[in-house]
């Protein structure tokens, strides 16, 4: 049986779902209860296109213990067209190539085995437009 962690993120993770502000139009990502530009509460439930642009990056060369196995590599906040924006690894490139303006696709895929309790994580990363599979 799944956790009820899981059930809670499936939206997000599958769907990119994000909320706009009916005040001000702000999009948030992940969804929040209250409007970080306007503090209103009113949202309206919208699903993110699974492209974007990158607006900034970094290479991670010194990795947390999870991850070791791909150091180094490119993470970037991404924003989409409706102007949310999320962070995700950036993967099939050279990592030089990775920076502001570089346009993506969005891919869900395996992230890696949760260590302790095997459970498999799963999420988005951007593929450079035009790399294999993008």
């Amino acid at each position: 049986m799944p956790s009820p962690r899981y059930w809670r993120e499936v939206p997000s993770r599958l769907r990119l779902e994000a909320a706009r502000c009916q005040t001000c139009g702000k999009v948030c990502y992940p969804p929040r209860p209250v409007c970080p530009k306007c503090g209103a509460t009113g949202f309206e439930s919208i699903v993110l296109s699974k492209s974007g642009t990158v607006v900034t990056s970094t290479v991670i060369h010194i990795a947390p213990s999870d991850f070791l196995f791909e150091a180094p590599y490119a993470v970037a906040i991404i924003e989409t067209p409706e102007g949310a924006r999320l962070m995700a690894q950036v993967v099939d490139c050279d990592l030089k190539e990775v920076g502001p303006g570089m346009e993506v696709g969005l891919e869900f895929r395996r992230i890696r085995a949760e260590a302790k309790s095997g459970i498999l994580c799963y999420g988005y990363k951007a593929v450079p437009e035009g790399a294999p599979g993008a």
